[in-house]
């Protein structure tokens, strides 16, 4: 049998690995029984040049099926794409994630430089460890930061750090230049933040201490990932900075100027419970 390629959002094709789409399904928490079903679908559909987009939506589709949990987690790329279009939303669900992994942080902070002022998207303390974090959020699949972006942040950062070195307290902190993205980072760019000591954190780097890795870690999952409620609906609650269904699962209120029903008030609390794994077994 011919190998299948399949285009990706960049509109670069590769080989199909049905592996990826395994490892997938098993990060999102599908047992195996269940994977293979899905895995034998796909494989059923596959044609030359498919879309990983096409892929995707099966698999999402077939995973909904049988656990609202496992569907809101392998969702999670996409309803991070879907916090835009400003990216506040993925700031402050930075700042919150970090939080959650016990960093005390700031979002959107004038500091001042050496040289000038700068806008910080967030400032994070962990013991004696001080970080300027820029986040670059992007709100469509296959875009990557090239080396610009990490050159423009660290020359950001070595100009507030000429500051911060010289303030009270400061002196023995070690201050770092950190860039995340929900997206990925060019081979130059990883390469010039290794060179440079600037700390870069994408979807799926570091291996295994990602973004997917880290919200997995901590349960926080946002709102757009849940299928109970509608775009606007979730837009709505975005502008409201409710941003996380770990916001639902502690303050149920918080859905109450969308005028839901009470049946389906309940779904989207028993959906966002069970993305969270909060207080719930899944059936």
């Amino acid at each position: 049998m011919a190998q299948i390629t399949v285009t990706k959002a960049s509109g670069e094709q590769e080989p199909y690995n049905e592996s990826k789409l395994r490892r997938s399904l098993a990060s999102a928490g599908a047992e195996k029984q269940l994977i293979d079903q899905i895995a034998g679908a796909i494989s059923d559909m596959l044609y030359d040049g498919i879309s990983t987009q096409k892929i995707y939506k099966e698999a999402f589709r077939l995973l909904r099926q049988y656990s609202d949990r496992t569907a809101g987690r392998y969702k999670l790329k996409e309803a991070i794409l879907e916090l835009g279009p400003t990216g506040y939303p993925f700031e402050k669900f930075v700042g919150e994630l970090l939080n959650r992994l016990g960093y005390k942080t700031k979002i959107g902070v004038i500091v001042e430089g050496n040289c000038v002022s700068h806008e910080i998207d967030v400032i994070a303390e962990k013991e004696d460890e001080h970080f300027m974090i820029e986040c670059k959020f992007h709100n469509r699949k296959g875009h990557k930061c090239n080396v610009k972006i990490p050159l423009y942040i660290q020359s950001r950062f070595k100009d507030v750090e000429k500051n911060w070195s010289s303030q009270p307290g400061h002196r023995h902190k070690h201050h770092h230049g950190w860039v995340v993205t929900n997206t990925r980072f060019t081979e130059d760019a990883l390469q010039y933040g290794a060179c440079v000591g600037l700390k870069l954190l994408s979807w799926d780097y570091p291996k295994h201490e990602g973004l997917k890795d880290l919200i997995s870690e901590v349960n926080l999952h946002p709102i757009t990932c849940l299928s109970t409620l509608h775009k606007e609906e979730k837009q709505f609650l975005l502008e409201k900075n409710v941003v996380f269904c770990m916001q639902l699962c502690e303050d149920n209120k918080i859905l109450d100027p969308l005028g839901l029903d009470n049946r389906q008030q309940n779904k989207v609390l028993k959906e966002a419970r069970a993305i969270c794994n909060y207080n719930t077994i899944e059936q």
